[in-house]
């Protein structure tokens, strides 16, 4: 972003953040799997920093108890290399010689580690083959078609891959030209997000919407033709080098077909919901085309497929290709965008020097856990206003549960913290999914966010066939909050704090052996009130990133409106609260 920043100065920062390598993170890998991974973003405090991992990094090191003495490789999740491409124009030709060549990597490593040979340590991996093998290789499935969709890599923007007994071959590939992730990126910030970072809340919002009113515009957002190709006639409209940087062209031909761009502070209109909506069916309808022509001329019947790459994130598409039979299997990689990219980097890089074969990961616990006087310490920092108590686990499980049955808004600080975008149980709030005023409170007071945005559940594993449509033995699809499905209609009134508009929810299938104190206290919860469930969001504020320490954790509890902090053992309850829920 700096760089973009002083090659055209004056842009805004929504315009600054539409630039490649944002999400910067850090993974240790060996022979035994993954052993840490953690993103730049919770170490700073900049959300979606593009930001050398130097603290993600460290903090990978120091969870294994190693220095980079003891490290092979350091692998990257981009390959770029000289080409016409870079001699474009001026703007193209800085990129390259400023960011993308490998002597300024290199450069970058020997001023912030002068004492490692990094010519020989370097690998440079190609970006939608780290994107690749961060699915395949965590999936478990050993032969499968492997989906890569994503703004761009180095010079693609689209990749479909085989994965076969632990090698990856590439089959075909998309232009930048017909970026399915660059479109919605343009169109999030017509809407008045941030690209780069708020596609998830145009996917909220899109359900809102009814994708007919601009159908019969919709072609010029993408088209498919004969053949399997793609094309995004909207990006053609960039034609200049600053347009190309700025999208400017494109923004301006989106005026035209829909009227004027919405200001970041205006409120959201119907016709905003709509254009969301025909944004969103033009990006399922480019997904399922892409995979039915790749199934057409795939060798063999591939039935499992991994995905990766920030679209991968999109959890109603997902949901969409896992209702759609063309596969038995799905695996998405829970740190799908670029974060994830270190991740599958360093397991390509391992997979080139030791035999590898897909192994089925659990759940992304591999950033930091902090022990009981690191968490006493944080505590110190309260005030008298809040009541604290160190408690049996059993004790703790059953205090929750009684205050969140009572309305109120419980941050749950446990283990490791995840790797990821999404929390899932181990840096969460958690709610009432029975509330009916519960996701109003939580936008408008605790998340201080758009009213429009959605809640996920997390229930467990033995029960979510009962509440959610999905078939017993599906629950694993659903492990990493990355798919959505249907409430069963029966209990959407019974639901109303994570039922979204169109009747689906994001759903957080939690088993038992993956995260035992989390289901421990969603089962807790069930047995108390009777629905074995929890409302689960990320622990954050707005525009901060989920917090990573007791301290952090201490800090945004204290300053927020969260009713209580449950971390380690001990439960801190605001005193004009503590009646609410527990007992003396």
């Amino acid at each position: 972003m700096s760089v973009k920043k002083d090659m055209l100065p004056g842009l805004d920062r929504r315009e600054q953040r539409l630039v490649q390598g944002l999400d910067s993170a850090a993974a240790l890998v060996g022979e035994e799997g993954v052993i840490a991974a953690s993103a730049q973003e919770r170490h700073d405090g900049n959300k979606g920093t593009g930001a050398f991992p130097a603290d993600a990094v460290e903090a990978c090191l120091r969870i294994a108890g190693v220095t980079l003495d003891d490290v092979d490789f350091l692998a990257h999740g981009f390959r770029y290399e000289p080409s016409p491409v870079f001699e474009r124009d001026h703007l193209m030709r800085r990129w390259y010689q400023e960011v993308y060549s490998e002597q300024v990597q290199l450069g970058l490593l020997r001023a912030r580690y002068p004492e490692h040979d990094w010519s020989r340590k370097l690998a440079r991996v190609p970006h939608h083959l780290a994107h690749a093998a961060s699915a395949y290789y965590l999936s478990g499935f050993q032969d499968a078609m492997v989906l890569v969709v994503d703004g761009m890599g180095e010079t693609e923007s689209i990749s479909v891959m085989s994965g076969r007994h632990g090698q990856l071959r590439t089959l075909r590939t998309y232009p930048i030209s017909a970026s399915l992730g660059i479109l919605y990126s343009v169109v999030t910030h017509y809407l008045g997000f941030q690209p780069g970072m708020d596609e998830y809340k145009v996917m909220g919002l899109a359900p809102y919407g009814d994708p007919s009113r601009y159908a019969d515009v919709a072609g010029e957002l993408s088209r498919r033709h004969p053949g399997g190709r793609l094309s995004i006639p909207l990006l053609a409209r960039d034609r200049s080098p600053v347009e190309r940087e700025t999208h400017g062209g494109a923004l301006r031909r989106l005026e035209e077909l829909f009227g004027p761009a919405r200001h970041p502070d205006a409120p959201l209109t119907q016709r905003h919901m709509d254009i969301a909506a025909t944004l969103q069916h033009c990006l399922e309808e480019g997904l399922l085309f892409i995979l039915r022509t790749a199934l057409d001329q795939a060798d063999g019947n591939p039935r499992d497929l991994c995905m990766a790459g920030g679209v991968a994130l999109n959890c109603t598409a997902n949901g969409l290709i896992a209702r759609s039979g063309l596969f038995d299997r799905i695996f998405v990689q829970p740190a799908a965008g670029d974060d994830g990219s270190a991740l599958g980097a360093a397991l390509w890089q391992l997979g080139q020097h030791v035999p590898t074969t897909p192994v089925a990961m659990t759940m992304p616990y591999w950033g930091e856990e902090f022990g009981p006087e690191e968490v006493a310490e944080a505590l110190t920092a309260l005030g008298p206003e809040h009541d604290v108590r160190k408690l049996p686990d059993e004790r703790l499980l059953e205090q929750v549960s009684a205050l969140i049955r009572a309305g109120s808004v419980v941050a749950w600080f446990q283990g490791r913290m995840e790797f990821g975008p999404r929390a899932l149980g181990n840096r969460s709030i958690l709610a009432d999914p029975t509330a009916p005023g519960m996701r109003a409170h939580l936008n408008a007071v605790v998340k201080q966010r758009e009213e429009f945005r959605p809640f996920a559940p997390a229930v467990l594993a033995e029960d979510a066939h009962e509440y959610f449509e999905m078939k017993p033995g599906q629950e694993g699809l659903y492990r990493h909050m990355l798919f959505t499905t249907q409430v069963r209609e029966k209990y959407r009134e019974l639901l109303p704090a994570i039922t979204h508009v169109d009747g689906s929810a994001r759903v957080q299938v939690v088993e038992r052996g993956n995260a035992p104190r989390f289901w421990s206290l969603i089962r807790r919860f069930g047995d108390d009130w009777g629905t074995p469930m929890v409302l689960n969001t990320s622990f954050n504020l707005r525009g901060q990133p989920i917090v990573r320490t007791p301290r952090e954790a201490v800090a945004t509890y204290a300053r927020s409106s969260l009713d209580a902090l449950a971390i380690g053992g001990w439960l801190v309850v605001r005193r004009s609260r503590a009646q609410e829920g527990i007992d003396d």
